[in-house]
């Protein structure tokens, strides 16, 4: 599993003109899933970007958790966290998870982080070409990965 994480004042998804979802001050989540990926991946993921301090504290250091600073979560699918450009100019995307497996993990992660998360869990529409408006703040972006267990 692969998240990039984003701090933003604000985010915002749209599909077709239509507002899907949008936070104000929290952290956006580019999420993809690869094979094996299960419940251990998921939990820890969540726990991992809810807890992280990546939110300054009244001495300008990163030591707040989204929690910590009231803020929400933005999810969005991308299984293109998952492409290979190691050869030709192609992307290859067999390390991404299949569809349906993908909808399902998604559906999960959404549903773990909603489950331990005191504040707003947004989410894009899942398989959707979505645009994905955002104002990073910072700018602060982290790539996390948890290789599937086994």
């Amino acid at each position: 599993m692969k998240v990039v994480l984003q701090r933003v004042s604000e985010a915002s998804v749209t599909v077709e003109g239509r507002l899907v979802a949008s936070i104000g001050r929290g952290i956006l989540l580019l999420v993809g899933f690869t094979h094996g990926d299960g419940e251990a991946e998921l939990e820890w993921m969540a726990k991992k970007v809810l807890e992280l301090r990546v939110f300054e504290d009244s001495d300008g250091k990163m030591n707040r958790s989204l929690g910590d600073v009231g803020g929400g979560a933005l999810v969005v699918s991308q299984f293109t966290l998952y492409g290979d450009t190691g050869k030709g100019r192609r992307p290859s995307f067999v390390h991404a998870a299949d569809h349906a497996v993908a909808r399902e993990r998604y559906d999960q992660f959404v549903a773990t982080l909603r489950a331990q998360s005191l504040g707003a869990v947004e989410e894009g529409e899942f398989g959707a070409m979505m645009k994905v408006s955002l104002v990073n703040e910072g700018p602060v972006t982290l790539v996390i990965e948890r290789a599937p267990a086994g």
